[in-house]
């Protein structure tokens, strides 16, 4: 991946530059709050670390002005400022981590793991079966437009059977695909079926979800 380390400090960009470059990804610094929002503009990078004092132009200007001009890349503050009103403007201001100086760089790279995992699933397509749509980014389901409240389990069968729809799929797929390694009893997908159907049809007067008998489960739009 490529990331830009926007970091007045050299002795600590030059650092973060090569632990961050032996961990496979390619590396621009800039040492400046101007410099870093030009190069930051391009949207050419999948993560940006930014300090927040920086000569020039502020990491709170450079993180406003990025949002106000669309560019979405996730920002991870990388900063000594560790006061609440610094965390609160930064993150207000359009950052999306924040991290403070001194730090591990272990958990930093755990921090940039996270905001790539959340990158990720904001790129990939939501799964959507009728007016039923799995948002990965916020690990959610909605359902014309309304929020269903659904445990790990619960949403992990769903999103199998949406990636999968009008599929039948038995109780051994869905258990393999949702709970890998698991060895949870297969007995247990049923309940946790009516538990699902209860959330995501009842409500709504819907029958999207269907026990094929002596099959297994599928996820229909029955509406069409």
């Amino acid at each position: 991946m490529r990331l830009l380390v926007v970091e007045d400090e050299e002795v600590l960009a030059y650092s973060l530059a090569r632990g961050l470059g032996a961990e496979g990804h390619a590396v621009d610094v800039a040492y400046d709050g101007w410099h870093g929002h030009l190069r930051a503009s391009t949207g050419e990078y999948g993560l940006i670390v930014l300090d927040l004092m920086l000569p020039g132009k502020s990491g709170y200007d450079v993180c406003r002005e990025l949002r106000a001009d669309g560019i979405a890349t996730p920002i991870l503050v990388l900063t000594a400022r560790d006061g609440v009103e610094d965390h609160t403007e930064a993150l207000d201001c359009g950052a999306d981590d924040y991290l403070t100086k001194p730090f591990s760089f272990a958990v930093l790279l755990a921090h940039l793991r996270a905001l790539d995992r959340r990158r990720t699933a904001a790129l990939e397509p939501q799964p959507t079966v009728g007016d039923l749509v799995l948002d990965l980014r916020h690990r959610r389901v909605l359902r014309a437009g309304r929020s269903i409240p659904l445990t790990d389990r619960e949403l992990a069968l769903l999103e199998v059977l949406m990636r999968h729809p009008g599929s039948v799929l038995s109780k051994d797929e869905l258990l393999l695909q949702a709970w890998p390694g698991d060895p949870e009893d297969t007995n247990l997908v049923e309940a946790r079926m009516s538990a699902l159907r209860r959330k995501i049809d009842t409500p709504f007067g819907r029958r999207s979800l269907q026990t094929v008998r002596g099959e297994g489960y599928r996820l229909v739009d029955e509406r069409s």
